[in-house]
């Protein structure tokens, strides 16, 4: 593109100084080159036209040919209103004016074809249509530049500084005049053929000025997939610098305590998936090159038996491993559960997290330095500078969307060459956002559960169902199970939340008395030993009921609660819910989750509902979610993973995604460099696109 695209945006004729500061504070429009990239929102179709007898009820703009058959002035409590009466061969409306009277007057022609645009409302089985834009047929027939207008992204404060939809209309048409022929293609021209895309300079002349809905899906596709070919682009080239680059430690061999295991001490059979994965992670280890393996599973899917057997091939080859988890409860969780695991095979393995004592941190620290400390779980401790390693092979991270990239690399730097990584998470991420947010990674999928696992039952229930469902919990524990009560959590709304939950034990207390019933409780508030003791106490099972707010999300593994209600189900995203769920059906027995919510559901928390009712597949869930919520919700904020696209949707454009994603992946395999002189253009604009937007850019 040339440099003229690259003039800063208040030397475009119509900007200047005042309206260029407020277009760089408001919608991030530095230069030409940023305008042109600002696209429509969506369209208003201004080929077609309504007659009166076809109107209805809702907010879309309509436009309508006729005449105005009489004008008069009503008086209303506060001032005039004037008011004229539109006529088409299908009946009248009125049009309606509460300031600007006089002017308005004046202009207004009587029994003239015009043309009206706005939005109609009905009062009484009348329309009526308030300040509508009016342009006579004739000028309207010939004036029309584009069939469909373009609604453009604003402000609050751009609408109240005059900068209306239709001066930033005009601000583009001025900007096409100036700049007509200066868009170079970027992408090879094998392509352009293969695929059938329109040019570079038609797609964004038609994405702003479509002449009809035809040429606007075309270049609608072009540029969507322009824009998903060069984020798949850089995300593939990096994991193949990182695989030629990035030297890892070629873990040859595989050893006694692996073999040992495998042979000996396994506690169940391993699943074909679970044999599949442990061989994608082999192979990876293998190789001289870093391993950077993002491993989803499901709640329950036996992704810590995949996690340990990676680390006895570390210990094999005389490395030490590392397992970071967010939260102190998850780290203890991992902690028993390795230890366990390890009890007959001769590993040295400790926890290391803020509530670590001072005289145990100081054994910790020498023996990661000296070596004799195989295997460290911990929390983010893990990453101060004191903790060193002799020599740190394996890093396993878990919910991985809870750490930063930052926190990440501190890990690897503790090495003078970077330690193996697997990622692991329970939170299904739907295959597409994986491909976008994770394409730098290689992902391996545990997608069945382990055999004997009874699928859990989900029913919803409503408020007024309650005593049937402490009913049912009586049932359960006099067979002698355990309950989890959970209560939502909120940032915004804690106070009232810790009430709720408060009241909620309280009359749970009542309806469960001592000394039939003990009840534990466990929130945010408490201290860590507290919390720490409350668990313990229900894990032994001395406790028959958990009320708990959401700290029992992730990994808390108790095999005899089976059965969980959440309270207020309405007020939880499908992930949680489906996080929550996985706490029960742990154990051989048969598990049951109970969604508790009040009469009044939004749509789409009746689709929550029922989706959690219908399915327990965690990646079919994340779909939905990604459906309702977005990609910017769904993976939290710490690496909101919010996708800065300017045109491209990936939960709706997916198709489109998986397309770009096949030929850059053709592409790079054929000329990673981008050396052949058919990818000349594409090379300069992704090293300039390199230059401004790193792909963490994208991923904010």
């Amino acid at each position: 593109m040339s440099n003229l695209l690259q003039t800063p945006i208040e030397y475009l004729k119509g900007v200047g100084p005042n309206r260029g500061e407020l277009l760089r504070k408001e919608l991030g429009i530095h230069k030409y080159e940023d305008l042109i990239q600002l696209y429509p929102n969506r369209y208003i179709d201004r080929t077609r036209y309504y007659k009166i007898n076809e109107l209805q009820n809702n907010p879309a703009e309509v436009q309508l040919i006729g005449k105005i058959i009489n004008i008069k002035t009503v008086e209303q409590k506060r001032g005039k209103r004037l008011v004229a009466t539109f006529t088409d061969e299908t009946g009248q409306m009125e049009l309606v004016w509460f300031q600007g009277h006089k002017w308005i007057r004046e202009s207004l022609k009587l029994n003239v074809p015009i043309v009206i645009f706005g939005r109609c409302t009905s009062f009484n089985g009348f329309f009526n249509m308030a300040h509508p834009e009016i342009e006579l047929l004739n000028e309207h027939e010939q004036s029309l530049r584009s069939a469909m207008q373009p609604v453009y992204p604003s402000t609050e404060t751009l609408t109240n500084r005059g900068i209306s939809n239709r001066v930033v209309n005009k601000l583009m048409q001025q900007l096409f005049q100036e700049t007509q022929d200066l868009f170079s293609e970027t992408l090879p021209h094998y392509l352009i053929d293969e695929l059938k895309l329109i040019s570079k300079k038609a797609a964004l002349f038609n994405i702003h000025f479509p002449k009809s809905p035809d040429a606007l899906a075309k270049a609608q596709f072009r540029l969507k997939f322009e824009e998903l070919f060069f984020i798949q682009l850089q995300l593939i080239t990096k994991n193949l610098i990182r695989k030629q680059k990035i030297k890892g430690h070629p873990f040859t061999i595989v050893g006694d305590y692996f073999n040992t295991f495998f042979q000996n001490h396994l506690p169940f059979k391993l699943t074909n998936a679970q044999k599949r994965v442990l061989k994608e992670i082999r192979n990876d280890m293998g190789n001289p090159a870093q391993m950077n393996r993002l491993l989803q599973g499901d709640v329950g899917s036996g992704k810590t038996i995949v996690a340990f057997m990676s680390m006895l091939l570390a210990l094999d080859n005389g490395f030490q491993s590392c397992l970071m988890a967010p939260t102190e409860i998850l780290a203890n969780q991992h902690f028993l559960g390795l230890s366990e695991l390890a009890k007959s095979l001769d590993i040295n393995i400790k926890i290391l997290t803020g509530s670590t004592k001072t005289s145990e941190r100081k054994i910790i620290h020498e023996g990661l330095e000296n070596g004799s400390l195989h295997i460290i779980i911990g929390t983010h401790a893990l990453l101060e500078d004191k903790v060193k390693f002799k020599n740190l092979g394996l890093a396993i991270i878990d919910e991985q969307h809870r750490f930063g990239v930052e926190q990440r690399s501190k890990l690897w730097k503790k090495n003078e060459i970077p330690p193996h990584v697997l990622v692991m998470t329970a939170t299904p991420i739907p295959r597409t956002l994986a491909m976008s947010l994770y394409g730098d990674l290689d992902i391996s999928v545990i997608d069945e559960l382990p055999p004997g696992r009874k699928p859990i039952q989900t029913v919803h229930r409503f408020d007024s169902d309650r005593l049937k469902v402490w009913k049912f919990i009586r049932d359960e524990i006099a067979k002698g199970r355990q309950i989890y009560i959970v209560y939502p959590l909120i940032q915004e709304s804690e106070k009232m939340d810790f009430k709720d939950l408060m009241d909620g034990y309280e009359s749970i207390s009542r309806d469960f008395p001592l000394p039939q019933y003990a009840i534990s409780i466990l929130h945010g508030k408490m201290k860590p030993a507290d919390k720490d003791a409350e668990m313990k106490r229900f894990a032994e099972g001395k406790t028959n009921i958990m009320v708990a707010t959401t700290v029992i999300e992730v990994g808390v593994n108790i095999p005899n609660a089976s059965v969980m209600i959440i309270e207020s189900a309405e007020r939880f995203g499908l992930s949680q819910l489906h996080q929550l769920r996985g706490r029960v059906g742990r154990g051989a027995e048969q598990s049951y989750c109970i969604l508790m919510t009040s009469h009044k559901l939004s749509s789409d928390s009746k689709t929550r509902m029922e989706t959690m009712c219908r399915t327990n597949d965690g990646f079919e869930i994340a779909e939905v979610d990604l459906k309702l919520r977005g990609p910017g919700d769904l993976m939290g904020t710490q690496q909101s993973g919010v996708l800065n696209l300017r045109i491209a949707d990936i939960v709706r454009d997916k198709d489109i995604l998986l397309l770009a994603r096949h030929h850059a992946v053709k592409l790079l395999k054929e000329d990673a460099p981008m050396q052949k002189p058919e990818h000349a253009a594409l090379r300069l604009a992704f090293i300039e696109l390199t230059k401004k937007k790193n792909i963490w850019n994208y991923i904010s």
